[in-house]
């Protein structure tokens, strides 16, 4: 199927200064919303606290829902409605974790009952001790840098041949931020410095596949996670199985376009650079569009009739599929460039 005329030569690597700025400003917009809320806003699976959804027969108002929560010493609680208006679903969170055993459901359909003057439905309910959320953050925060760091081995060593340069670095990397983890420093902040690190190291041992495609993974995940900030949308364990997902999703776009870049630079090898990786980006468009297109097609019918539980994980694919797209085309090829520019200065 051809989405795209053959022989396009739609000229991405000459606008590409201005697709740095307008990255550089999605970025400064993400981490000033992450900095102004003290980063997302975490979920129960990461915060620790009770979640319990609820179902009225009829209509209730929030403020009684409160008031009937209120009398069993739950602590803060806040209340929102799940799903359509007209289903009268409600999803409970406080930060204190409630002891969920036997008899604590009727124990809150009771209280809410007698508040509301309704029937209830108690339709799911979850607890996380506060040192079990802490715990599950730093191993999702592990899981995506192990997982960059094993992008970068494969990068590495299929573009530019470096299996045991790059594999060395990586197991260096990763001995140096556990060792330090069990010293009690704050693993964000140390993922944060492994990662400057990482991208340091690629600009000295000259790995420049790798530097591209790992900076454009950087950028989709900081991009979506701001978008979470930004609309205050809840971080939870689904939204990290999404990141996940979405850096083998860029990752793949960014190997086709790699692929074909290290084809053309064969074949017209007396092109300037940025010929090369223009025409091939405008070679790879038609199947790049088409996939992107396809997988939207199947994550926008999941957010729209998916319902409440799988909305925000459909939502970070969303987000995650474009700012994917965008950045194999406008940040992994370009980094190409800047690297040979700075060479020839």
């Amino acid at each position: 199927m051809q989405f795209i005329k053959p022989g396009i030569n739609i000229d991405f690597i000459g606008t590409r200064k201005i697709a740095f700025y307008a990255s550089l400003v999605m970025l400064l917009i993400s981490l000033t919303s992450l900095i102004i809320h003290k980063g997302p806003r975490y979920g129960i699976d990461f915060a620790g606290g009770t979640l319990i959804q609820v179902k009225f027969l009829s209509d209730v108002t929030i403020d009684t829902v409160k008031s009937g929560l209120r009398d069993m010493d739950m602590g803060k609680a806040s209340v929102q409605m799940f799903g359509d208006p007209g289903e009268n679903e409600y999803l409970v969170r406080t930060d204190r974790s409630a002891a969920t055993g036997e008899g604590f459901s009727d124990k809150v359909a009771d209280a809410l009952e007698s508040a509301t003057g309704k029937d209830v439905d108690i339709r799911r309910m979850e607890m996380v001790g506060p040192q079990v959320g802490k715990d599950l953050r730093e191993k999702a925060l592990f899981a995506m840098f192990y997982a960059l760091l094993f992008i970068t081995i494969y990068i590495s060593g299929r573009f530019e041949a470096e299996w045991i340069k790059s594999g060395l670095m990586a197991g260096a990397l990763i001995f140096c931020v556990y060792s330090i983890s069990r010293m009690g420093v704050s693993i964000p902040f140390l993922i944060v410095a492994a990662l400057i690190i990482t991208l340091v190291l690629f600009w000295f041992l000259r790995l420049k596949y790798a530097m591209g495609a790992i900076a454009a993974l950087i950028h989709d995940v900081l991009i979506t996670v701001g978008i979470f900030s930004i609309f205050d949308k809840e971080f939870s364990l689904p939204i990290i199985a999404a990141l996940l997902t979405i850096i083998g999703y860029s990752l793949n776009d960014t190997i086709i376009v790699f692929d074909r870049i290290r084809e053309n630079l064969r074949k017209y090898q007396k092109n300037p650079l940025d010929v090369t990786l223009n025409k091939s980006i405008n070679e790879t468009l038609n199947r790049t569009i088409l996939t992107s297109m396809t997988t939207l097609m199947v994550v926008i019918t999941l957010f729209l009739l998916g319902g409440g539980i799988i909305h925000d994980f459909a939502f970070a694919m969303i987000v995650g599929v474009l700012i994917g797209t965008y950045s194999s085309i406008y940040v992994a090829s370009p980094i190409l460039i800047a690297w040979q520019e700075f060479e020839r200065r």
